[in-house]
């Protein structure tokens, strides 16, 4: 049982370190807010995060930016129809010793870093995809028969462009669940524009200062096992989940008319260790009702997949999604 003393003192630090991390983000991200708390959220909560959004708003300057205030080992792989499984996770070459005796070794891949931006993940065929998905859930890589354990923590951010679709290989549904949230990067404002034009152009730009290092992101990981998570909330997230399969007893008259299929187990996990994180950066040790809510759409949208009839009305899963979380009562009847 933990110290309630020593357990508020330590979210009242991450709380700090929560508040600084998105300050030096936003000292060189215009805007973008909500998406710079949802990817800071999902690498101390230990999630892998799929940014959505036309070309030109800051995605891959987001993740450069990131790695620099956490002080992690980053690598960026352009996803391409060429690109080959090997060329993400590495191969086995073959080398010549002293003795003139030729050996295979293994060359690894620029999968072996600690932040990986998968750039338009969706061009690369169904094959390369896969080989994300081991290493998306298990942190380690399996090659030639042998299993390389990834330094942690290992994030995974990948992006797609919701526009072109020509070429592309969408995601399947097995991998959508392996990203803890999906985040949908919206077009900045006048006012925005005009400040990314002035640091950019005008000379305005501004160094990113390392906040925190690996081995503190471990740390906070263990801190948010001891964030208390009473039953009720916990019970709150998995009907907030239940309510979105079309069969089950807490759907509601859209989920049966417009969803085939809800969200996964993996989903409860989601809505928990976000809630945990937001709890821990507002400098609680306890999770509330709304902690849940404030990422619902987040974790669960992704998951939802729709039927005929929601495809053809052309329902919005997330407003779907944020509903659900509004109407779900928070205690059982």
């Amino acid at each position: 049982m933990s110290d309630p003393t020593q357990l508020q003192a330590e979210a009242q630090r991450f709380r700090d370190d929560f508040q600084n991390l998105r300050a030096a983000v936003g000292a060189v991200i215009v805007g973008q807010q909500r998406v710079v708390e949802g990817v800071l959220t999902a690498v101390i909560a230990g999630g892998n995060v799929l940014l959505e959004g036309v070309p030109g708003l800051g995605k891959t300057e987001l993740v450069k930016t990131l790695a620099r205030a956490l002080a992690l080992d980053f690598r960026r792989i352009q996803f391409t129809p060429d690109l080959m499984p090997a060329d993400i996770v590495g191969t086995n070459v073959m080398t010549s010793g002293p003795d003139g005796r030729y050996n295979f070794e293994f060359r690894p891949g620029p999968i072996f870093t600690q932040l990986l931006l998968a750039d338009e993940i969706n061009r690369a065929t169904p094959k390369t995809q896969s080989a994300l998905l081991e290493t998306m859930q298990e942190g380690s890589v399996t090659a030639a028969g042998k299993t390389h354990i990834l330094t942690q923590p290992f994030f995974v951010l990948a992006t797609q462009n919701p526009l072109e679709q020509e070429g592309t290989y969408p995601l399947p549904e097995a991998q959508l669940d392996r990203f803890m949230f999906k985040l949908n990067v919206p077009f900045l404002n006048r006012a925005e524009l005009n400040e990314v034009v002035r640091r950019t152009t005008l000379g305005g730009g501004a160094e990113v200062a390392k906040i925190i290092d690996g081995p503190r992101i471990l740390e906070l990981r263990g801190v948010l096992e001891k964030v208390v998570v009473a039953d009720p909330i916990r019970d709150f997230a998995v009907r907030l989940v239940l309510a979105t399969h079309p069969e089950s007893e807490f759907a509601g008259d859209s989920v049966r008319r417009f969803v085939k299929w809800g969200a996964s187990p993996r989903a409860v996990q989601g809505l928990i260790r976000a809630a945990r994180v937001r709890a821990l950066a507002e400098g609680r040790a306890h999770v509330a009702f709304e902690d849940v809510r404030h990422f619902a759409p987040e974790v669960l949208a992704h998951r939802v997949l729709l039927n005929y009839d929601g495809l053809a009305e052309n329902v919005g899963v997330p407003a779907l999604v944020d509903e659900l979380a509004k109407v779900v009562a928070e205690e059982a009847a």
